[in-house]
């Protein structure tokens, strides 16, 4: 499965890059909370496709989708969330993260020490974003969301640290630290929001100084002025991201989007609105290729009323979940009309 394929990568990164091997008698793996942060994620529809409104591109005038961020030449960018960190020194990327989940859980990138890192022991930094509008965990903010996965820490982990605010490269972030005995294994979880998304970077290791070493580092980093722990819905040079925007009473004109085929997999949708209500990007997260096709046509032709902030028009970006089954489907989730003939 997706959740746990995910949790045995990071697992088995931590355990290798450790002084020994893990004792059978390890606790498993599914409680990690640095792939799963606020509720499991879900497996991609067999046959489905990673769909991006937009491909990566140097243009700034190309919008940006949260999964294209990478690691170039020892420094980690994501233009969506306009942050840019160069990774301590010796670290390096060790593997690409999969297709966005369909509640909105993205891997961003994964990094652990290179061959010439001196240090005895090791570790990995997991950098995970939560999308708030698709969460299936409680939460309106990072604060919120790691509170509530430190009170349904699996029995076989103990907490170290609970949450905690400090600050980091000026922006304020949530702390938790948990560990496992048995393993000898740390994790230190660092979350704050950007557009509406939770960030995340997990730090795993045998070794506290080690992680403390990281943590320190992260001061480094670069977020654009919004980004907090109880903050981070857009504004200024980012829309402004405002759940469930899309309903009834928002929408001027509405084209229902034909699928040929009937599917019941929940399809998680990301538009942003422009100042005279126009559809000027649509993200798909996770969807079938005929899926994201059909819903990106009719998407773009939908019409909006202007969303106001202060009296004036300003660009907006929501949410929508479309299809699902009936007793799976999420509150303001949109179901299309019948397949095409």
């Amino acid at each position: 499965m997706f959740r746990r394929t995910l949790l045995q990568l990071t697992f088995l990164c931590a355990a290798v890059a450790g002084a020994q091997t893990l004792p059978p008698e390890t606790p498993p793996p599914s409680g990690d909370f640095a792939i799963t942060p606020t509720g499991p994620v879900i497996k991609l529809p067999e046959g489905a496709n990673r769909v991006k409104a937009a491909e990566p591109s140097a243009s700034e005038h190309v919008p940006a989708v949260p999964e294209e961020g990478s690691v170039t030449k020892g420094a980690y960018q994501n233009r969506y969330f306009g942050l840019a960190w160069p990774l301590p020194a010796d670290w390096m990327e060790s593997f690409k993260g999969p297709p966005p989940s369909d509640h909105g859980a993205y891997v961003l990138a994964n990094v652990l020490p290179s061959k010439s890192f001196k240090s005895p022991t090791k570790g990995t930094i997991l950098f995970t974003a939560q999308d708030i509008f698709f969460s299936r965990v409680p939460g309106d903010n990072a604060k919120e969301l790691i509170a509530y996965r430190k009170e349904h820490l699996e029995p076989y982990y103990d907490v170290e640290h609970p949450p905690g605010d400090l600050t980091i490269a000026g922006h304020t972030f949530t702390r938790f630290d948990y560990t496992s005995k048995v393993a000898g294994l740390h994790w230190a979880v660092l979350a704050t929001q950007v557009r509406c998304h939770v960030l995340q970077f997990v730090i795993t290791s045998r070794d506290s100084d080690l992680i403390e070493g990281v943590v320190k580092d992260m001061d480094r980093m670069t977020l654009p002025a919004e980004a907090g722990a109880t903050s981070g819905n857009g504004g200024g040079d980012w829309p402004v991201c405002v759940a469930h925007y899309a309903r009834a009473e928002n929408i001027v004109e509405r084209v229902e989007p034909q699928f040929r085929e009937k599917r019941f997999n929940d399809v998680p949708v990301r538009i942003i609105i422009d100042k005279r209500g126009k559809v000027k990007h649509v993200h798909v997260l996770s969807a079938f290729a005929d899926q994201a096709t059909a819903i990106t046509d009719a998407l773009m032709q939908w019409k909006f009323k202007p969303y106001l902030r202060d009296g004036s028009p300003v660009d907006v970006e929501t949410g929508i979940m479309f299809g699902g089954t009936p007793d799976h489907r999420m509150p303001g989730a949109i179901t299309a009309s019948r397949p095409a003939d």
